[in-house]
């Protein structure tokens, strides 16, 4: 049974992103990348995206606190086969170890903007009109 490719990603795509996510933060956490750009920053893996042959792996991160936060990426990727051989021992169950890609994960400034209208005034009123409309 294959999916369609519009359909969104397979339950092993999930499964398989989740366990490089994990694998991925315990490098990370266990500070085992020299560079002074990772190793001054705390770095949060939101999410990690495989293909669907499970070949390429897309991380989304968010390094933490001030900074250059595209430079960060940019040394992740920089370090993206010394990655790979970090976490091969913790992704051994896999047939192909996948090359690894680092994005700058935007999905918190979306929900931040997201609030930001929701509480502007505009938004308030129209709110507050409808409410008023559902009492008659």
């Amino acid at each position: 049974m294959s999916r369609s490719s519009g359909s969104g990603p397979s339950q092993r795509m999930l499964r398989v992103g989740e366990q490089v996510r994990h694998a991925l933060a315990d490098l990370l956490r266990r500070g085992e990348i020299i560079d002074p750009l990772i190793e001054g920053s705390v770095i949060s893996i939101s999410e990690v995206r495989m293909s669907p042959d499970l070949k390429i792996a897309t991380a989304f991160v968010s390094p933490l606190g001030p900074g250059d936060h595209l430079a960060v990426v940019k040394a992740l990727n920089s370090h993206a086969k010394f990655i790979r051989g970090r976490v091969t021992h913790a992704l051994r169950q896999m047939k192909y170890m996948p090359e690894f890609r680092f994005r700058l994960d935007t999905s918190f400034d979306n929900f931040s903007r997201i609030d930001d209208l929701l509480k502007s005034p505009e938004v308030a009123r129209d709110l507050d009109h409808d409410t008023n409309d559902k009492d008659d």
